[in-house]
C-alpha cells in the first residue's frame, strides 16, 4: 500500500521545555519517527531551549536516551539515528528573563528561509512570558507557534491567556494543540461519516438512541499530582479531548475539510450544549476520587495518598450526561465519562442507534439487540459495527449480536502513527484542521465554568470509587435512570 504525503518544507523548530517529560516521552520520538520515514527535509534543523545548562552533544545525549526508552530497539540500528541528533543542537534560556535569547535569535535567523515553528512543551504560565520575548527579539515574524494545554483554568485565565499571545502571534499563526485529533481514528470519524453514503443519513435524532464517550486510565495520578490537584479531570480532560470528541459526532458536515469550515462547525456544536448548572448538575453529573484498590494485579494507593495529604476536593472521574440542543441532535444524550484508576485504559466512542421497531422473529430467535458503532481510540485503534445476524446452524433462526470489527494494526500492517507526528508537521504544513481555534477554547469554558461553580457552590466532596473499578456507583445510576448502561471495551 503506498501512502500519499504531502510534502514538508524546510523548517526550524524550536522545542521550549526541550529536556521536560512531554519533550523526552512524546515530541523527540515523534520526530525521530518523521525522520525515520524520509518526511523530514535533510536541511531541517531542531533547537531545545530550556533552562538547563547543558552542550550541543549533552542535549544530544539526552535525546539518544529518550530514544532508547522508547522507541524499539529494531528501530535504531541503522545511521538514522546519527542523522536525527545531527539536527539537534541547544540554547539554554529562561522566559523570565534575557540571557540567551540573542543566541537563540541567531541560531533561528541563521536559516532565513525555513519556516520558524516554536512548540511550547512548557509550564502554562510560561506561555504568555516566551511569546512576549519571541516578539522582543524579533523572532515571530514568519513564526508559527505551538500551545499545549491547559490553556487556562477557567474561561477568565483563558481569555487573558489567548489575548496575551494574540498580541504577538496572528490567530493564523496560533497552534493550540490537542494530541487526540492526532490519533487516527478520530480522523476515521469523519472518513466514516464524510465518505460513505451508509452512516450520515442516519446520522440524526430519528435513528440514534444516545452516544457514550469513554476516556478511562488504569494509571493514577502518580508524579502529576501536584498539578491534577490545581485541575481535576474536568479540567484535564472534559475541557478539552472529551469536548473535541463530541463536537466531531455532532457536527453538521462542514462545507470542505480546510481548517476554518471544519472548526465553524465544531464551535457551532459548543455553543448549542444544554447549560449545566446549579439548577440541574446534581441531576446531570457525577464527580468522583479513587480510594486505594487494585489494579494490574496489584495494590494501588489512593488519591490523598499519591497527593501526600489528608484531604481533597479535586475530582478524579467525572460522568456527564450532555444534550446538544439542536434539530438534528434533539433528545439525544450524550454521556461522557472520565477518570483515573479505572477497571482499564480504554478511550472509544459508542454510537447506539434505535432498536427495530418490530420483530418479524418468534421468541425461539431470542432477543435483538441494538446496532452501535464504536469507534476505539486506545489501546488498540479500530471500529467496530455491531449487527445482528443468525447463528449458523439447522433448526430455525437464533439471532447472535456480532461485530465486523477492523482493527488498523491488522487492516493495514503498518505502525500506527503517534498523533504528535502528525501534529507536528501539519504546523510545518500551515494545516490547521486539527488544532483548536480560540473561539473554540472559549466556548468550551463558557460550558465547563458554570459546572465546576455549582460544584464549588455544593460544598460536596467528590464520590469515593475503589481503585481497579468503573468508578462512583451514582454514575451507573445516571445512565441506568434512563434505561440505558455504559458499555465496557466496545461490549
Amino acid at each position: 500500500m503506498t501512502s500519499r504525503v504531502i510534502p514538508v518544507a524546510p523548517f526550524t523548530l524550536t522545542v521550549f521545555g526541550a529536556t521536560g517529560d512531554l519533550s523526552r516521552r512524546k515530541l523527540i520520538p515523534a520526530l525521530f519517527h518523521r525522520d525515520l520515514d524520509g518526511q523530514i527535509p535533510d536541511d531541517a534543523s531542531i533547537i531545545g531551549v530550556s533552562r538547563r545548562h547543558l552542550s550541543d552533544d549533552e542535549f544530544r545525549g539526552f535525546a539518544h536516551q529518550a530514544l532508547n526508552d522508547h522507541i524499539p530497539a529494531s528501530e535504531l540500528q541503522g545511521p538514522e539515528v546519527q542523522r536525527f541528533l545531527s539536527r539537534l543542537t541547544y540554547v539554554t534560556a529562561d522566559a523570565d528573563g534575557d540571557p540567551g535569547w540573542a543566541e537563540l535569535a541567531a541560531r533561528v535567523e541563521s536559516q532565513p528561509e525555513h519556516i520558524p515553528v516554536y512548540y511550547l512543551a512548557t509550564a502554562p504560565h510560561l506561555f504568555g512570558p516566551i511569546c512576549e520575548r519571541l516578539g522582543k527579539f524579533g523572532l515571530a515574524a514568519k513564526g508559527r507557534v505551538v500551545i499545549e494545554k491547559p490553556i487556562g483554568k477557567d474561561l477568565k485565565s483563558a481569555l487573558a491567556l489567548n489575548e496575551q499571545v494574540g498580541r504577538i502571534f496572528p490567530e493564523d499563526r496560533v497552534y493550540r494543540i490537542d494530541h487526540y485529533l492526532g490519533k487516527e481514528t478520530v480522523q476515521n470519524l469523519m472518513a466514516l461519516r464524510f465518505a460513505n453514503a451508509l452512516f450520515e443519513p442516519l446520522w440524526n435524532n430519528a435513528h440514534i438512541d444516545h452516544v457514550q464517550i469513554t476516556v478511562a486510565e488504569a494509571l493514577g495520578v502518580e508524579e502529576r499530582a501536584g498539578y491534577y490537584d490545581t485541575a481535576g479531570a474536568m479540567r484535564d480532560m472534559v475541557q478539552n479531548h472529551i469536548l473535541q470528541l463530541l463536537c466531531l459526532v455532532a457536527m453538521e458536515p462542514p462545507s470542505s475539510l480546510d481548517a476554518d469550515s471544519v472548526r465553524d462547525e465544531k464551535l457551532k456544536v459548543l455553543r448549542a450544549l444544554k447549560p449545566v448548572d446549579d439548577h440541574n448538575v446534581a441531576a446531570l453529573t457525577v464527580r468522583g476520587q479513587y480510594r486505594a484498590g487494585a489494579s494490574a494485579g496489584g495494590a494501588v494507593p489512593g488519591y490523598l495518598e499519591e497527593l501526600g495529604s489528608a484531604t481533597s476536593s479535586t475530582e478524579t472521574f467525572v460522568a456527564v450526561k450532555a444534550e446538544v440542543e439542536n434539530w438534528r441532535w434533539a433528545g439525544v444524550p450524550f454521556y461522557l465519562r472520565t477518570g483515573k484508576r479505572l477497571a482499564s485504559r480504554v478511550s472509544e466512542i459508542v454510537v447506539g442507534f434505535k432498536p427495530v421497531p418490530h420483530s418479524v422473529f418468534d421468541a425461539n430467535a431470542g432477543p435483538i439487540e441494538s446496532n452501535r458503532l464504536v469507534i476505539r481510540l486506545q489501546p488498540d485503534e479500530g471500529v467496530k459495527l455491531w449487527l445482528m445476524i443468525k447463528d449458523p446452524g439447522p433448526g430455525g433462526i437464533r439471532l447472535t449480536h456480532v461485530p465486523l470489527d477492523m482493527s488498523f494494526a491488522k487492516a493495514f500492517k503498518v505502525r500506527n502513527p503517534d498523533a504528535y507526528e502528525r501534529l507536528i508537521l501539519d504546523v510545518v504544513r500551515g494545516n490547521q484542521t486539527l488544532f483548536m481555534r480560540r473561539d473554540e477554547v472559549e466556548a468550551a469554558w463558557r460550558w465547563v465554568d458554570p459546572i465546576l461553580a455549582a460544584w464549588r457552590g455544593a460544598k460536596e466532596p467528590p464520590r469515593p470509587y475503589t481503585a481497579g473499578t468503573w468508578g462512583p456507583s451514582a454514575s451507573i445510576a445516571l445512565i441506568e435512570r434512563d434505561g440505558r448502561t455504559w458499555l465496557e471495551d466496545g461490549a
